[in-house]
């Protein structure tokens, strides 16, 4: 039986509107793994937006499958230029019969069908709508961006965070090459003998910072999936690399074994205060708002509440890597976010906290400067 990839895509977005839970992991192994991936993540990056569209052809909102049937060909219809009208709506149709409400698939059919009529129409008022609704932005996060970068750049980052986000590979003496599109990672030369790894150039600013030497003992306290860690031990360090999430640090040891990082020590926990080390690396878990390009429904599970929850963890983290550290040691802590609750100001609530350290260098980079992912560095030391 022919593998229906709209199905597999609504099925996604449906999982993903119940759990928040990361919608790469549930992406299929076989051909058809980049068309479902690239619908599934116009779906989601734009997910506000079809809602408002949608909306004014429902009644009363579904849930379920119906609702990310609805959400698959809509996206495919606005945002996927590539796709047939025809494939677009017949292959969703044909998905939406797997159903058990029989009435599914003839209301998809007509709510994609007067998309299709009324596309120039919605198109048009989208131009003249907000940046937030245009560009699928959480009104609270926009509204930070307009305090902090005003109305014309706070609108280009909105629209700088739907562009498909390049796919980099970094290697051994430190390079990064663009990954032609449509090319497979696997397909690369190089590829099975560990001569590079998936790795945005935002990642070189802390690589920069902790600086690795060969044979200095270095703690990665928060090392999934390992990028930075295959980085650092390219440089020679020693490095004990610590990851508390069982199904991440299956991830971490896969990766390691890929580029033959064997020396590495992987540690389900963070060490003792009794052990110390010349650095750490503090790559915190972090809101993730420089990567919405690369992780479109990162977005939705932003609040001020979860970061203000994520800025107490990365403090704890922060004194956890102080108390672990030689003295005279470097602690490096990023994120690849842009809040300045997660970055300058938790660098200033640390120094507060730990007046024997000093800051001797910061890095920043914003997607508004670059084309790469945002991110965050510091370099702290004892």
């Amino acid at each position: 039986m022919t593998t229906n990839s709209r199905r597999t895509a609504a099925f996604i977005v449906a999982a993903w509107l119940k759990t928040r839970e990361n919608p790469s992991t549930l992406l299929p192994v076989d051909e058809t793994r980049s068309f479902v991936q690239d619908v599934v993540f116009t779906t989601l990056r734009r997910l506000r937006t079809l809602r408002a569209v949608l909306g004014r052809y429902i009644k009363q909102w579904p849930k379920g499958e119906m609702e990310s049937l609805l959400y698959v060909g809509a996206a495919q219809l606005l945002y996927m230029p590539d796709v047939p009208d025809f494939a677009a709506v017949n292959e969703t149709v044909d998905a939406a019969k797997f159903c058990e409400n029989r009435n599914v698939p003839r209301l998809v059919n007509a709510v994609l069908r007067n998309i299709i009529r009324d596309r120039a129409k919605i198109l048009a008022n989208l131009e003249t709508s907000s940046p937030d609704v245009r560009e699928s932005i959480p009104r609270p996060m926009y509204r930070r961006w307009l305090s902090r970068y005003g109305e014309e750049a706070a609108a280009r980052l909105a629209k700088i965070t739907n562009e498909p986000a390049e796919t980099f590979l970094a290697g051994k003496d430190g390079s990064f090459t663009i990954l032609e599109r449509g090319k497979k990672v696997t397909e690369v030369e190089g590829y099975k003998e560990g001569a590079f790894i998936v790795q945005d150039p935002a990642t070189r600013l802390a690589i920069e910072l902790i600086d690795p030497h060969p044979d200095e003992c270095i703690l990665d306290m928060c090392a999934a999936p390992g990028g930075k860690t295959i980085q650092m031990f390219w440089r020679g360090a020693n490095i004990v690399a610590c990851e508390i999430n069982p199904s991440r640090r299956r991830r971490l040891a896969a990766n390691l074994a890929r580029v033959g990082a064997t020396d590495v020590i992987i540690a389900p926990e963070i060490p003792s205060s009794s052990r110390r080390f010349d650095k750490i690396l503090v790559d915190a878990p972090c809101s993730n708002t420089g990567v919405w390009r690369r992780r479109p429904d990162a977005r939705w599970n932003w609040s001020e509440e979860k970061l203000a929850s994520l800025v107490k963890l990365q403090a704890s983290l922060l004194d956890l890597a102080a108390a672990r550290l030689n003295p005279g040691g470097t602690i490096v802590y990023s994120t690849c976010s842009n809040e300045p609750e997660e970055n300058a100001l938790q660098i200033e609530s640390f120094l507060q906290r730990h007046p024997s350290f000093i800051l001797s260098k910061s890095l920043e980079e914003s997607p508004l400067d670059t084309n790469h992912d945002g991110a965050f560095a510091a370099a702290l030391h004892s």
